[in-house]
């Protein structure tokens, strides 16, 4: 996927240091050709997928001051998360939103009637669960869109072999095309890169990752009531099931492991893993039906025999450890100091993260 990390497009400016993810913004805010007609340079938007992430996504892109934006139309499988989408986004960007009923699609393909009302040039955002995203992403190609489209992009490997495929074929046609891998438009996470890079603690031999914390999200789910139809349910819940989501592993270690690569400039090409679970109920006791894991541990090996390990753990009551390290032959770094991209970034002599040892 194509992703901008140039400076001027750091997610925490765009949001004036909040703390808000901004993926829609790096994307907007990125060199998107003006393809319209002299008397029209509006770069229209379509959301494919309304729930709070997708709203946010688009509130995001409204928000960039890079030229007029518009929101033109909407689409989900639920009819309630649309309509409360909506009426947050007509709150903040009265003049920006301009989805009348006609403009509203309720149903599995809506996604496609919601980009038939886009032009070539135009953007999609993709925030629905990522057993979509490849369908979705081939009809904006066919289309000629710009994409933004939350992470993770994939949820298994025939997926993935898929996604890779439409990334080339995007790219080919010169479509702009960003992921929400905040980690990327971190300030602090590119000078550490540059540091890393320009030899400050040698060559990477080891990295480790962390995302231990109680359930995230819809991770956790106890048996379907009976209503609405299971599929949609399951899609409501998408965090516990690996059809829809890939499992809590795949959303939400995601962030640690890719800035990992990064520091390392490389992709792993092996990997082994261990996992478990060791509740099956919720503190009610009520029986949970998902497909997580309360704990996991993966070790990654790349090509010259470098290794990262990423633990996660799922439970609550215990303690929480959320950042990463990375170890080199002449120091260590302090990847992310508290959660997927959390300053301060730092730099040691040695492999303890000893003040007194600090390089930066």
């Amino acid at each position: 996927m194509s992703e901008t990390t140039k400076k001027t497009t750091s997610r925490r400016e765009f949001l004036k240091n909040t703390g808000r993810v901004a993926a829609a913004s790096a994307l907007v805010g990125a060199a998107i050709p003006h393809v319209h007609a002299a008397e029209d340079n509006t770069i229209q938007v379509v959301l494919v997928g309304c729930g709070g992430r997708g709203t946010g996504a688009a509130a995001n892109a409204l928000a960039v001051q890079n030229g007029p934006i518009k929101l033109v139309a909407m689409a989900d499988v639920f009819e309630n998360r649309l309509t409360a989408s909506l009426r947050h986004l007509q709150q903040q960007f009265a003049d920006q939103v301009d989805v009348p009923d006609d403009r509203k699609f309720i149903g599995f393909d809506g996604y496609q009637k919601a980009m038939d009302c886009l032009k070539p040039g135009d953007v999609a955002i993709f925030t629905t669960p990522p057993a979509f995203r490849w369908v979705h992403f081939a009809y904006a190609i066919q289309k000629g869109l710009n994409v933004f489209m939350e992470k993770p992009v994939t949820n298994d490997g025939p997926a993935t072999r898929r996604m890779i495929k439409l990334a080339e074929e995007s790219a080919a046609k010169n479509l702009k095309v960003g992921v929400g891998l905040m980690s990327r438009h971190s300030r602090a996470l590119e000078q550490l890169y540059q540091r890393i890079h320009d030899g400050e603690i040698g060559d990477i031999v080891n990295m480790r990752g962390y995302r231990m914390s109680g359930p995230v999200g819809s991770a956790f789910s106890e048996k379907w009531p009976g209503e609405p139809s299971e599929l949609l349910w399951q899609i409501q819940h998408f965090h516990s099931f690996l059809w829809a989501s890939g499992g809590c592993f795949n959303d939400f270690y995601i962030h640690i492991i890719d800035h990992c690569c990064w520091m390392k400039d490389a992709w792993p090409t092996e990997a082994q893993a261990v996992g478990g679970r060791h509740y099956r109920q919720t503190p009610q006791g009520n029986p949970c039906v998902d497909q997580n894991f309360d704990s996991y541990s993966v070790e990654y090996v790349f090509a010259d025999g470098a290794r990262l390990i990423m633990d996660g753990r799922c439970m609550a009551g215990c303690e929480n450890i959320y950042s990463s390290y990375a170890h080199g032959t002449k120091g260590s770094a302090i990847v992310s100091n508290s959660g997927d991209c959390g300053m301060p970034s730092s730099t040691y002599k040695g492999q303890n993260p000893d003040p007194s040892d600090m390089i930066w």
